[in-house]
């Protein structure tokens, strides 16, 4: 990393820009921000602290200029920042078309984009103050709250029942739920898929220590269940799709009627209450998209597959069964949440109670 200007070169630098232009941004600020346009983040759990210290430092960066004696007010003043970090999917679709930078561009609003490999990371990456907006599944935000993150819930997609399933291997014996009991069933701990599983067994009469748990990441899980070395896997799109084309799995269960299976949009408290404005624009992007997707499938299915990396007939059936479509926050949506949070309460997941309530702006 480069010597940091001092004030004094900074205080120069700055109004050699000014004379070319009254609306430049300054040196300093620009190479602060750099460390969060340039760099993708693949970051996994293992080096989240170095890149938690990373983030910190950039915004410590960013104040510290802000905070400069003697410079002019006209450098001080810059442009709404929208940082918006995604996984691979739809927001990811979303930047390549541009109409959101289109739709914010009149409110002074730049927009950087961050893609991550989880939802969990992008939370953390909210937690520390580098992001102000992302996309995530059920479970995430509720680990995230529990651990003091200033998270705001702000946009969910309808119901998605049948983007996961339990999923067993063809020619296997099992078939109910009920004939789980004592078999091994793998999931990722602490993901929606883990309350559908809680919700199933007790839909069909079993306890959840019924069987015998096996907790894995999804690539983990594939090659246990292709190896026959657990006897179910409870999964979501497109990795569900995935083991049934690939692998030839049947689906013993999906969701519908057990849980909903939203997706959520996130945003700190303080970022979703002083720019209300901005989150409300990209939740109409968001939606425009949904509803194109749901009316051009197989056009949808085209993009997403060199996303995923997955063959195109692979992510058809993905794609086939989703439900499009995402809105505002209700009062509603959140009491779904708070069943979800207390159930991972009382199988002892999170280390306290927590009030769902309390990581929104506005809900109706």
């Amino acid at each position: 990393m480069s010597k940091p200007f001092s004030a004094a070169d900074l205080r120069r630098h700055i109004a050699q820009l000014l004379a070319v232009t009254a609306a430049s941004w300054s040196i300093a600020a620009a190479k602060a921000r750099s460390v969060l346009t340039t760099t993708q983040h693949t970051t996994t759990m293992s080096n989240d602290f170095s890149s938690r210290r990373r983030f910190v430092f950039s915004g410590v960066g960013a104040a510290a200029l802000a905070s400069l004696p003697g410079l002019p007010a006209q450098a001080q003043q810059t442009s709404r920042v929208f940082r918006i970090g995604h996984q691979k999917g739809l927001l990811s679709l979303l930047k390549g078309r541009g109409t959101l930078e289109q739709r914010l561009a009149p409110l002074g609003v730049k927009i950087t984009w961050t893609e991550f490999t989880a939802g969990p990371v992008q939370l953390e990456a909210l937690n520390v103050g580098s992001i102000d907006f992302g996309d995530v599944g059920e479970a995430p935000p509720i680990f995230a709250q529990a651990a003091g993150a200033p998270l705001a819930y702000v946009a969910a997609t309808v119901p998605r029942p049948a983007a996961e399933a339990v999923l067993v291997p063809k020619d296997s014996a099992i078939r109910s739920v009920a004939d789980l009991k004592g078999r091994k069933v793998a999931y990722n701990k602490g993901s929606n898929v883990h309350y559908f599983l809680v919700r199933l067994l007790e839909k069909s009469g079993l306890k959840y220590d019924d069987v015998q748990s096996v907790f894995l990441p999804p690539a983990d899980a594939r090659a246990a269940f292709e190896k026959g070395a657990v006897d179910a896997w409870v999964i979501w799109d497109p990795f569900l799709a995935a083991a049934e084309v690939g692998l030839g799995g049947r689906i013993l269960a999906d969701a519908t009627g057990v849980v909903n299976n939203r997706a959520y949009y996130f945003s700190t408290l303080d970022y979703a209450a002083k720019n209300a404005d901005v989150v409300r624009i990209v939740i109409e992007e968001i939606n425009k998209l949904d509803q194109w997707g749901s009316a051009n499938r197989d056009a949808l299915a085209a993009e997403f597959a060199p996303l995923w990396g997955l063959p195109k007939p692979v992510v058809d059936r993905s794609v086939t069964r989703a439900v499009y479509g995402t809105g505002p926050i209700t009062k509603a949506i959140l009491q779904e949440q708070q069943v979800i949070a207390d159930t991972f309460f009382n199988l002892r997941l999170i280390p306290k109670k927590i009030s769902v309530f309390d990581a929104a702006v506005n809900a109706g």
